[in-house]
């Protein structure tokens, strides 16, 4: 009896070491037995939204690698896959299937909407949930909306509500816009000139440039011989960036003003020189706003590459952190649970505190119009105007989520 109340008593020692032990193990060894996040980082490494996907890559890899080195979201490893969707939405679809069949499927990343809009439609099919940051389609929270859906930037429509309020203190009396041809450039051009005729503004002239236009010669000429004072611009990527080289080249301007929806951004600015030097234009995130967790984030950056984020590495990194967060709520990697958890969900931001509107997952931000200056010592797009959130468009009645 002696015998087994010795033993039941060292039984007893190993017990409270063992539990005294785990006490003090770091966070981090905690976490190891849980799920780790697995995201699926499917963007564009070629095409002509190369650029920008790899800005969109570098951005969310620096919250992955970031968050693993605090201890992981929720305890955690965040893990990742990355896929080239080609900037075609049938490479989206193939290579966001592919991701999420081999688990990583918390999705994020893709540039042009026509991939969000390939990848929104499979999620349950795939059991994903998907957070874009760039794609601005109205489809997207509109008819094509899902529950697994996310937007973390601004949409179309977020954007023309502002474009209608901007238009009418535009100084310019005369317009002409050039569109890229395909649903975002046409939404852009034809709101643009509705907001500025209905401020008794003149747009005689609108041109669409099908994607991969190399030559714009042929619409530079007719710009050049309408008779206008600016031009709305609302092309993409590398197509973009021939136009403004080009507009410079054949002096389209200084000689006619160009004012912009996402004509502004870093990259189109650090490829064409001094060409968009004193441009205005929508911008949707800049190093300059004033949330904390948006100055914690450039100090970091900063640290690490030396120079300010840029417009797309900061939506893409505030994307991120929306889906660490819904990670955090949900206690959960399950598309399904970490879905739940954000819609109508109070989140914090680049931007601030900001919610993620229940009605069609919509992050409730913020817009903004820039001019591009220089400021910290290069050209850069800093911002003008400020338009808040309750300015913005409500719900689409599309969206039946």
């Amino acid at each position: 009896m002696l015998k087994w109340k010795k033993i039941a008593l060292e039984a007893g020692k190993l017990v409270m070491a063992v539990t005294a032990s785990v006490a003090l193990l770091p966070f981090t060894a905690l976490g190891q037995g849980k799920e780790p996040v697995k995201v699926g980082l499917v963007s564009s490494k070629s095409g002509v939204f190369a650029q920008q996907g790899e800005e969109v890559i570098r951005a969310v890899q620096f919250a992955i690698d970031e968050a693993n080195a605090k201890g992981g979201v929720d305890g955690r490893k965040v893990e990742v896959q990355i896929g080239d969707d080609e900037s075609t939405p049938d490479a989206g679809r193939r290579v966001a299937e592919k991701v999420s069949r081999d688990g990583f499927n918390l999705l994020i990343g893709a540039i042009p909407s026509s991939v969000s809009l390939a990848i929104v439609q499979n999620l349950d099919r795939w059991d994903a949930a998907y957070f874009n940051v760039i794609s601005k389609s109205d489809k997207i929270t509109g008819d094509t909306c899902r529950v697994r859906s996310f937007r973390t930037n601004h949409s179309d429509s977020m954007d023309i509500a502002m474009i209608n309020q901007w238009a009418k203190d535009l100084p310019e009396k005369s317009f002409a816009v050039l569109g890229a041809d395909f649903v975002w450039g046409r939404e852009s051009g034809e709101a643009f000139k509705k907001s500025a005729e209905a401020a008794g503004k003149s747009v005689p002239l609108a041109l669409y440039a099908p994607l991969g236009t190399k030559d714009f010669a042929p619409y530079i000429a007719q710009f050049k011989a309408a008779n206008v004072e600016a031009i709305w611009v609302a092309e993409v990527g590398r197509d973009a960036i021939a136009f403004v080289k080009q507009a410079e080249e054949f002096g389209l301007i200084p000689a006619k003003k160009l004012i912009g929806h996402a004509l502004i951004l870093n990259f189109m600015i650090d490829a064409t020189g001094k060409a968009l030097d004193g441009t205005v234009g929508t911008t949707s995130y800049t190093p300059d706003l004033e949330a904390p967790r948006n100055k914690a984030f450039v100090a970091a950056w900063k640290a690490k590459f030396n120079r300010l984020p840029t417009d797309n590495e900061g939506q893409a990194y505030n994307g991120a952190i929306v889906m660490f967060e819904g990670v955090r709520l949900a206690g959960s990697t399950k598309p399904a649970d970490v879905s739940k958890a954000l819609r109508g969900a109070s989140v914090d931001t680049l931007y601030g505190k900001l919610v993620l509107r229940a009605q069609d997952n919509q992050l409730m931000l913020p817009n903004y119009v820039g001019r591009a200056k220089v400021a910290d010592g290069v050209l850069r797009p800093v911002i003008e105007h400020r338009f808040e959130a309750s300015t913005m468009p409500g719900p689409s009645g599309l969206c039946k989520i």
